[in-house]
């Protein structure tokens, strides 16, 4: 059954038509080709927008299942599917609430989306869940800021016009602490500014990495 879903349709015209692109000309497409580099079989993309990651998946992944709640962003990630060589599904859910059985997938990625999800600790437990044991997990979001200044700054724009005017993202998640927590071991995680800027943005420091499904189930309290 399909779940019901808050369109955010300024926010999504505005991403798809100038943010989006914007961020891909600052080089977002060399860390997404990085992020996706040597996965392979079976994938599950939670938050996968308006299908900018599609093009850079490799060969060796045989199918991918493409988890957007937002309906303009989600018609958007069905008009790129078509032009990828990679099958591509795509599914009106929420990351919360996966509509599929458990360990279904050898992989799965998320993609500055950790940010905006309303429960995080329940996406990432959902994650695990339906990945198969062994399976990777890639991320690559914007998070906590390194600087106790900047962290105020996160908390401040957070607390107020953040969210809602950037379809409920977040600046200041600690997402590789969340990552850890949610039963994933942690093997990679590069730490790194984006876009490159002189003057500090609350947006900026991002993390990229891989974690594992280990072979039991994680539950949460």
């Amino acid at each position: 059954m399909t779940q019901p879903t808050r369109p955010h349709p300024i926010f999504a015209r505005v991403y798809a038509g100038f943010a989006g692109p914007a961020l891909e000309r600052a080089g977002m497409g060399e860390h997404r080709t990085r992020l996706l580099a040597g996965l392979r079989g079976e994938v599950v993309e939670i938050g996968a927008g308006n299908g900018l990651n599609f093009p850079h998946y490799p060969p060796e992944v045989t199918r991918i299942v493409a988890v957007e709640p937002e309906p303009t962003l989600r018609a958007r990630a069905v008009e790129q599917a078509r032009a990828t060589s990679v099958p591509v599904e795509t599914q009106a859910a929420r990351a919360e609430r996966l509509p599929f059985p458990d360990a279904s997938f050898d992989a799965a990625v998320a993609c500055l989306t950790l940010c905006s999800v309303a429960d995080p600790r329940a996406a990432l437990a959902e994650l695990h869940r339906v990945l198969r044991p062994g399976g990777q997990l890639r991320f690559l979001e914007h998070v906590q800021a390194r600087t106790p200044a900047m962290r105020r700054v996160q908390r401040i724009l957070d607390a107020t016009i953040w969210p809602p005017l950037v379809g409920g993202c977040h600046t200041g998640r600690d997402t590789e602490t969340a990552i850890a927590a949610a039963g994933f071991t942690l093997t990679t995680v590069d730490h790194f500014d984006f876009p490159a800027s002189r003057v500090p943005l609350p947006a900026a420091t991002h993390i990229l990495g891989t974690a594992v499904r280990g072979n039991g189930p994680h539950t949460t309290a």
